[in-house]
């Protein structure tokens, strides 16, 4: 056997780019789109800004080498792949980033690209910035594992990878684990995303049996990999092969319709070698590429996101998944398990398959066949190449990951490539190490793109409402209530079984614990109509969670032993059946049940830590000793039985590995204290910081339970006295700890703010607004109580007042503080104020504003309504802007605007520098942070450089540029995305053709213009079913009627303005003025009401 496996850490110095402090204020952003589904990030802290400035950072990188291979990981953020090199021959099989450069990418805000992410519970990861637990462990076969852990925040769901290397074989093995540590079923995507190097010669390989690929949400479809048709609004026509990087020239992302081949890589054909990921395709189907587009845009977006390691593409792998979104459930106790590869291969040209043994290539053509063998591990190889069953060629020869077979075959017969199975035999062992058949090529149907839901009101059956409903929890979406369509099922059947238990379960989830009680008790009326004894045993299992968050521990035990008689349920009931019977003190029954959820599911690791402590407690040590040693088997990185170890036998290995941070302690913590154990729970929190108050409200509530009455009240001082910054309560525990807290110390605002946070997290927003006010009460200098206040007595009172005062309190108590500053200015938008009022309001605030690039879009945008061209346009040219993903286009346009600004108050004097000014609009400065879409919307550019060309003699010219201004989409539409076509464009475009002497053109479209705004003022428009992400950050709620009433006068207004019919035009434009005054479109136009000259 060769030399082991090295394995180590060491620190690394990065250069690396700064992020802004995280925000104090909770993000509740309940309507946000991200990725597909909801773009909730609560409980965890939103980083809204990135610094150019650039230093060096050390860091703790873990290594993996072999004769082979070195990869290198960072724990400190997110336990990713940081860099994968075959040494063989120097290429950085997956993309290497050699500085660490954040843009606004993440759920949560930052996010770095290359290297290999993994992404779960949703894409991307909440915490991919954030640091994992990790511990290396060495094999006796010389081969080691770096094992990476975290419990994340906002599921409670765990997920455990570990990185595997092997002596002597070319491959990155990496072993997933992920368990439901809750009570709740949960749902959860998991996609690695290997980000790797592209250039003209880059292709993406997929699987041969792939002809159709799926977008986001399968909302639309592509052949594939020759794309005839239009998709993401790039015609691809008469035929383009989108695996190749440079024919795709926007942001685009396409999945997999279905494959039976385990294999996803990629090929550099200059560079002859690619990646390569091999997985078992039942458990891993998700095959993706992303790309930003080979274009200016993509580029920008490759300039935000790395120095000089230039563009790449993600080549996604999705495990219980194979789209975005695409969730599936986790069940209480449930752990899934399954393994990843990614490999280096090269000199054998585009896989045509793979396992983590063989890589191969077969091509054929009427005059040869081309043959590449690639092994991952040194081999004595017999290759056969065999023609319907006879065989054509053979080759025995010894490879390994440096030496492989390429072969040209001459054929003296033209034949099909589907007659050919090309054979790869180790000739020591006799194993068949590939067997590859080329696919007969026969006539695909391109699969249906996903339809959305319909209104509830519009289905036809309970069953459907039902089903839609769970769909639409599980797949998280964001503007799509369940609850609509359990609610219309009980319209129609108020006793359904499933939709009251569904409604108990929503009503559970956001801590109401007596409305989820009174849901399941219908739900089993009907579910035991006809028998005691029911098929399915969830509503019981429900009911006893809803009973023990009361404390009602009796009813709960009844509840939970009745579901133990469906076996579905059975491990989740025991493990709460055990810890009751723990509380109260029957430790040996205590112990039998939790030895019968084993039984059932031996991967439930809290009820394998339960067994742990119960055999400690009991005195039962070597029975402790032998259940720690099996569950760090199974989990390496488990918590409970590493603090279980420390507990009994003094010191431990993995305790010592883990982050003891105020999450993880309240985790273990909390597990104690649901078993009554009291004084595990305290040693658990006396080990973590003690500057965490829901830890000190948790330390308090144990100790009153434990009738510690005088060391519980001094628990509650001091969660009084802890920093607010960044405290989030998210778990259902939170809600008993906190109403604990108030029932013993009422005038504890504190507590009444952090609850607040919770209830309106949860979606109980007059729960939230008296738990505010309560605090405000007794602690008026809580800023973002009152920002809270200001936001929920807009959203959903609609009392502009009132929240006009809560964020002056806000303002006055935190008056330094930017992102303030940036939602009272919002409000002030809402609420209808003055554009000069805001100005006014802003310019006295320049130095918050000069903090934040969306205060300063807001402020440049004011400049350019107000007139004052030139300080907008130098503001934007001396900043430079961070975009977030999907927001793209404002700073642009603003960019844009205030130039063309400049040119119209130099024309017709100055018209040189007017049109200096507008070809300067036309480039975008790198510091605006955004690049320009392939046939980007410019037509108002350039039928202002036709006036200006005109201006100054250069008729044929002008001609040219007002050509140019006619191009483009001419259909108006509901413009709701950044790329999509706004009527100003149409509307130039119509006097570009009045310009150029086609009256009648222009007149079709100024009435096209018209027409659609009056068909469509009164559509009731539903919320995008299958939108990826909305363009802003909305701090308050979209009302989405108004805006597209508002868009439809805009419209009309336009249309009559370019018909000069000037008193309608008029009108319309002071109407979506008096509801909008900061409407920019209307603003500007307005000015050209009874320009007869344009």
């Amino acid at each position: 056997m060769s030399e082991r496996v090295r394995a180590w850490s060491e620190p690394v110095v990065i250069p690396t780019y700064g992020v802004g402090a995280a925000l104090k204020q909770p993000q509740f952003l309940n309507q946000r789109v991200y990725q597909g589904s909801s773009g909730v990030v609560y409980p965890y802290p939103v980083i809204d800004s990135v610094s150019d400035d650039k230093h060096d950072q050390t860091y703790t990188a873990v290594y993996l080498e072999n004769a082979y291979l070195k990869v290198m990981l960072l724990p400190e953020l997110g336990g990713r792949v940081q860099m994968a090199l075959d040494k063989t021959n120097g290429y950085h099989f997956v993309y290497y980033n050699r500085v660490i450069k954040p843009a606004l990418v993440g759920l949560g805000g930052p996010w770095i690209s290359g290297g290999i992410e993994f992404n779960w519970p949703q894409h991307h990861r909440p915490s991919t910035f954030d640091p994992v637990d990790w511990r290396i462990v060495e094999h006796a076969d010389g081969s080691a594992t770096i094992w990476c852990s975290e419990i994340e925040r906002m599921f409670f769901t765990k997920g455990l990878h570990g990185f595997t290397m092997h002596p002597d074989k070319a491959v990155l093995q990496i072993s997933a684990q992920l368990h439901n540590r809750t009570a709740e079923p949960q749902t959860f995507l998991w996609w690695a995303n290997p980000a790797v190097h592209v250039n003209d010669d880059y292709q993406s390989v997929f699987p041969p049996d792939v002809h159709a690929v799926m977008d986001h949400g399968k909302r639309d479809v592509s052949e594939f990999p020759i794309a005839k048709g239009t998709y993401y609004k790039v015609n691809y026509a008469p035929g383009t092969d989108i695996s190749r990087y440079k024919n795709i020239p926007v942001p685009t992302s396409y999945m997999a319709y279905h494959s039976d081949y385990d294999f996803v890589g990629n090929y550099d054909h200059g560079k002859q070698a690619g990646m390569m990921h091999v997985a078992n395709h039942h458990l891993v189907p998700g095959k993706k590429q992303w790309t930003w587009g080979n274009s200016d845009f993509g580029l920008m977006w490759d300039r935000q996101l790395t120095d000089e390691d230039g563009p790449y593409i993600e080549l996604m792998c999705g495990a219980f998944t194979d789209n975005q979104p695409d969730f599936s459930w986790l069940m209480p106790g449930e752990e899934k398990r399954f393994e990843q590869n990614f490999m280096p291969y090269k000199g054998i040209g585009p896989a045509s398959n793979a396992n983590t043994d063989v890589v191969v290539h077969l091509s054929h053509s009427d005059q040869q066949t081309h043959v590449g063998v690639y092994v991952t591990s040194p081999r004595s190889v017999a290759v056969t190449l065999q023609r319907n069953g006879a065989l054509l060629w053979q080759r025995e020869t010894a490879l390994d990951p440096v030496r492989v077979l390429v072969e040209e075959i001459p054929q003296r017969e033209a034949f099909p490539a589907h007659e050919l199975v090309l054979v790869v035999t180790d000739r020591v062992t006799g194993q068949q190490l590939m067997r590859y058949a080329p696919p007969k090529p026969t006539l695909q149907d391109i699969p249906a793109a996903a339809t959305p839901a319909k209104p509830p009101a519009e289905i036809g059956s309970t069953d459907e409402l039902f089903l839609n409903g769970l769909h639409l929890e599980q797949y998280r979406h964001a503007t799509f209530k369940p609850e609509d369509y359990y609610l219309e099922a009980l319209r129609r059947d108020p006793h359904d079984g499933r939709c009251n238990n569904a409604m108990g379960v929503l009503a559970l989830r956001r801590g109401d614990f007596q409305a989820a009680e009174h849901s399941f008790r219908r739900a089993i009326v009907r579910i035991t109509s006809r028998n005691p004894n029911p098929y399915d045993g969830e509503a019981y299992y429900n009911l006893g969670l809803a009973l023990r968050f009361q404390s009602r521990y009796d009813e709960a035990f009844d509840a939970f032993y009745k579901a133990t008689w469906n076996a579905a349920w059975q491990d989740a009931a025991f493990y709460e059946l055990a810890r009751i019977q723990s509380r109260r003190g029957d430790l040996g029954d205590a112990l039998r049940l939790a030895q019968s959820a084993l039984r059932r599911n031996a991967s439930h690791h809290q009820a394998r830590h339960l067994e742990i402590a119960l055999q400690r407690r009991i005195g039962n040590i070597p029975a402790a000793l032998a259940a720690i040693d099996a569950a760090l088997a199974l989990d390496p990185m488990d918590p409970g039985a590493a603090w279980e170890q420390r507990t009994i036998a003094g010191s431990s290995t993995v305790a010592d590995a883990l982050l003891w941070n105020a999450h993880l302690t309240e985790t273990m913590a909390l597990e104690y204290a649901h078993a009554g154990d009291a004084a595990s729970a305290l040693a658990v929190l006396a080990a973590g910081p003690q500057d965490a108050p829901l830890n000190q409200y948790l330390r308090a509530l144990v100790l009153h339970q434990d009738g510690q009455i005088d060391a519980a009240r001094s628990a509650l001082q001091t969660a009084q006295a802890c920093s607010m910054d960044w405290c989030f309560p998210h778990r259902l525990e939170h809600v008993v700890v906190l109403q604990h807290a108030l029932a013993q110390a009422l005038k504890d605002g504190r507590a009444s703010y952090y609850l607040g946070n919770f209830w309106y997290a949860h979606r109980m927003p007059d729960a939230a607004i008296e738990c505010w006010q309560h605090a405000v009460a007794h602690e008026p200098t809580n800023a973002i109580a009152w920002r809270n206040l200001g936001l929920a007595y807009t959203d959903h009172h609609g009392d502009h007042s009132a929240a006009t005062a809560a964020y002056a309190h806000a303002l006055a108590h935190d008056p330094s503080d930017a992102r303030l500053r940036y939602e009272a200015d919002q409000l002030a938008r809402v609420r209808g104020d003055a554009p000069a009022t805001r100005l006014q309001t802003l310019t006295s605030a320049r130095p918050l504003v000069d903090q934040r690039d969306d205060l300063t879009i807001e402020y440049v945008t004011l400049l350019n309504n107000a007139g004052r061209y030139d300080e907008a346009v130098d503001i934007v040219r001396r900043r430079s802007f961070h975009p977030w993903e999907g927001g793209e286009g404002r700073v642009a346009a603003q960019y844009v605007a205030g130039l063309i600004g400049v040119a119209q108050t130099l024309l017709p004097s100055d018209a040189a520098a007017s049109l200096a000014a507008l070809d300067a609009a036309i480039a975008y400065p790198h510091n605006l942070g955004e690049g320009k879409l392939p046939g980007s919307n410019e037509n108002h550019i350039h039928y202002w450089r036709g006036v200006a060309l005109t201006a100054l003699g250069q008729h044929d010219a002008a001609t040219a540029a007002w050509q140019h201004a006619t191009r483009g989409d001419s259909e108006p539409t509901s413009a709701r995305y950044y790329n999509d076509q706004p009527p100003d464009m149409i509307w130039y475009q119509g006097i570009a053709w009045r310009k150029l002497g086609d009256a009648a053109r222009a007149t079709a479209l100024f009435e096209r213009l018209v027409a659609y705004a009056r068909l469509h003022r009164d559509d009731v428009l539903r919320p995008d079913y299958f939108a990826v992400s909305y363009p802003t950050f909305l701090v308050f709620n979209d009302d989405s009627v108004l805006r597209h009433q508002l868009h439809c006068d805009y419209m009309e207004a336009l249309g009559c303005l370019g018909l000069r019919q000037y008193d309608q035009a008029a009108a319309l434009f002071a109407q979506v003025l008096t509801r909008e005054p900061n409407h920019t479109g209307a603003l500007t136009h307005q000015r050209f009401l009874n320009r007869t000259d344009i």
